[in-house]
């Protein structure tokens, strides 16, 4: 037994015209979009149009959407995606490292350059994975989807998922290790 989709409800008040609803599911859906777009185009200003378009499109979705057909936020986190994949296309790019920002004021100096230097690692990894990698660890990592979700929203198997995230992972870890230097605990001050 599935659980029914919590968003739904909003999406037949948006397609009676209820305004309220509208702002509620922008207010939902708009942080995880944006961070979809960010990660995948490495662009703020390209991931804002996406995440506009893909409310745009469930808008105009709402009023003839088929309820239990599929979760509407696996539809809309397609709609992004597919949007992503376009501009990618179209720019035959790669997502820049300097669009990363990590600071903790918690921490010090050293340590918010270790860690903006990380992030840009990743950043640099994750932008040479093929799309498809890319996109699941995206969905699984940082949009916090589980397998069965980010499956759906890619359409693949769950088999298939398990395996481009095992395969990214994989990748992940050689270009990381690649370009993060091993420090030796001797000669870093430890005890020999």
């Amino acid at each position: 037994m599935t659980t029914p989709d919590p968003d739904e409800v909003l999406l037949e008040r948006i397609g009676r015209g209820d305004m309220a609803a509208v702002s509620a599911l922008v207010s939902r859906k708009l942080p995880r979009l944006l961070s979809l777009g960010r990660r995948m185009l490495g662009d703020a200003t390209e991931a804002e149009d996406v995440a506009q378009e893909t409310l745009m499109r469930t808008w105009k979705q709402a009023a003839t959407w088929v309820p239990g057909k599929a979760r509407i936020d696996t539809w809309m986190h397609r709609v992004a995606l597919n949007l992503c994949y376009d501009r990618l296309r179209r720019r035959r790019d790669t997502v820049s490292p300097d669009d990363v920002d990590i600071v903790d004021d918690a921490v010090g100096a050293a340590v918010q350059i270790e860690q903006a230097q990380t992030a840009q690692a990743l950043q640099r990894a994750l932008a040479q994975l093929p799309e498809r990698q890319r996109t699941a660890i995206t969905l699984n990592y940082f949009q916090e989807m589980s397998n069965i979700e980010a499956a759906a929203t890619m359409g693949v198997s769950i088999e298939a998922m398990e395996s481009l995230l095992a395969r990214a992972r994989r990748t992940l870890r050689g270009l990381m290790s690649d370009e993060t230097p091993r420090v030796n605990p001797v000669k870093a001050g430890g005890k020999s």
